[in-house]
């Protein structure tokens, strides 16, 4: 008879049980005393060195704080229906509810990673029936249970715990992430079918504009002082336009669908009123923060510190994972061949097993593995950054010359408008011909598409802009405080 195991008594338990006391206690003696020799450091957690950078190359004017960066930023456009186009995106948009589940996920992981500190336990029952005679069948009742518990003497599980908080609130981040990425892409297709929308306007002026110039050069063939090749050039220009007018509705058809997978509405399903862009949108200022601020508002940057910290609490539980771990297990049971006689004994065992894991090379292995991957971590988390300040500097460079262009545009525009009222009054007075007089308007109409185009940069350059220094997220401070990392509320 196993000495573990025998008939429940009082005095044999007691007995048991300050056996399995010093056992215990031998055990994790041995366990310390090999732990000793291995290497069990993990580094505190410290965000990656990168290159220095206090300002921003092509920021005009003071920087102000990261603070003054208004959450809704998309408000300062003035526009009540991007407004609520973009409250419909973030209600109905099918990739911001991928990144919210995935948040659930994360969350219930944390839950599993938890439960691995948890005893488990087995509870059984049946009959088994032995023939012993060509008449007869003998029966005998089983009943058992069985208590596991592998106990976190080391703290390898709160290590797998911290690890799995972190990538829950990397996945936050991703999804704050997805949001201004939503937000974002909502706005600048909006303004490109508004741009669509005038560019359609002006092409058909422009069409019918082209259209008296082609009944004028008719009338001239027909008196003899104009050749038929320029009423085919100007028939082939008609063609050229009504082939772009063709494309401008494509483009806006094409753009508008877009829009609607970006609310969550299937393609198709949905329309926009036409309008206006320069009368319906306001260009507004962006407030500017610092790079060292940009990195902890910036939702992709903090994912990236998240995973490092993740990465970091992964090494720690791959390297506590050599320690020896110490597991209980306890059975008890009764069988009898009669279903009355089942419980009137009982056997149980309470046996304690030590596994020995710093022999096991893919224990090692897996060490390798983990840091291999938090150097990893820190690289792409240094990737991110500086895609991120190329992002915000490009689009710096991007709005400052375009608004620049917008000055000479505007000059331009101006000055074709004068000259083209200069071209009527002397229609008025019989100095010039009709045609001079549609040739002018042609001119200025060209100009204000170019003007439109601009304003439609300046305006999608401002939506990056928003975009690339976080779009009023508040800071996040990653740290560790003991074992366990501490994250203010991003919100």
């Amino acid at each position: 008879m196993n000495p573990l195991s025998s008939p429940a008594g009082p005095r044999s338990i007691r007995g048991r049980f300050r056996s399995l006391a010093r056992i215990a206690g031998i055990a994790g003696f041995c366990a310390a005393a090999l732990g000793g020799c291995m290497d069990l450091s993990v580094p505190a957690y410290q965000r990656p060195d990168m290159p220095a950078k206090a300002t921003w190359a092509h920021a005009h004017g003071a920087v102000s704080a990261s603070d003054t960066v208004n959450p809704e930023w998309w408000k300062a456009f003035d526009d009540p229906t991007l407004d609520a186009l973009i409250d419909k995106a973030i209600a109905g948009n099918v990739d911001i509810r991928v990144l919210a589940a995935r948040i659930g996920v994360a969350g219930a992981q944390i839950g599993e990673a938890h439960a691995a500190a948890l005893p488990t336990a087995d509870l059984g029952a049946g009959i088994d029936y032995e023939k012993v005679t060509h008449a007869s069948l003998s029966k005998t009742y089983d009943l058992g249970s069985q208590v596991n518990w592998d106990i976190d003497i080391w703290g390898k599980v709160e290590k797998d715990v911290q690890a799995q908080k972190a990538e829950y609130h990397a996945t936050e981040a991703d999804w704050r992430a997805g949001y201004l990425t939503l937000v974002a892409d909502v706005s600048t297709t909006y303004f490109q079918i508004l741009q669509y929308d005038d560019q359609i306007e002006q092409a058909g002026r422009t069409l019918d504009k082209n259209r008296q110039i082609l009944a004028i050069y008719r009338q001239m063939v027909a008196n003899g002082v104009a050749p038929q090749t320029d009423v085919l050039r100007q028939s082939a220009e008609i063609n050229g336009l009504a082939n772009q007018l063709l494309e401008l509705h494509r483009s806006r058809d094409n753009a508008e669908n877009a829009l609607a997978t970006l609310l969550g509405v299937p393609a198709g399903e949905f329309r926009m009123p036409a309008g206006h862009l320069r009368q319906r949108v306001k260009l507004p200022d962006v407030p500017m923060g610092l790079p060292a601020q940009l990195l902890a508002r910036r939702p992709d940057v903090v994912a990236a510190q998240y995973r490092i910290l993740e990465s970091y609490d992964e090494v720690g539980a791959a390297k506590l994972a050599q320690l020896p771990s110490i597991s209980l297990t306890g059975r008890g049971g009764t069988a009898a061949f009669a279903l009355s006689d089942l419980f009137r004994a009982f056997t149980f065992s309470f046996l304690p097993s030590i596994d020995l894991p710093m022999f096991d090379p893919g224990v090692r292995a897996h060490i390798k593995t983990t840091e291999a991957q938090g150097k990893l971590a820190e690289e792409q988390y240094r990737q991110t950054v500086f895609a991120a300040f190329k992002e915000v500097e490009n689009a710096l460079v991007d709005l400052d010359a375009h608004k620049q262009q917008r000055v000479q545009l505007e000059q331009q525009s101006e000055r074709l408008r004068a000259v083209a009222a200069q071209v009527e009054a002397q229609l008025r007075e019989g100095l010039v011909s009709q045609l001079e007089v549609l040739e002018s308007e042609r001119s200025v109409a060209s100009a204000e598409l170019a003007l439109l185009a601009n304003h439609q940069q300046i305006l999608s350059d401002t939506v990056t802009l928003y975009k690339a220094i976080g779009g009023g997220w508040r800071a996040v401070e990653i740290r560790n405080e003991g074992d366990e990392p501490v994250r203010q509320a991003m919100q």
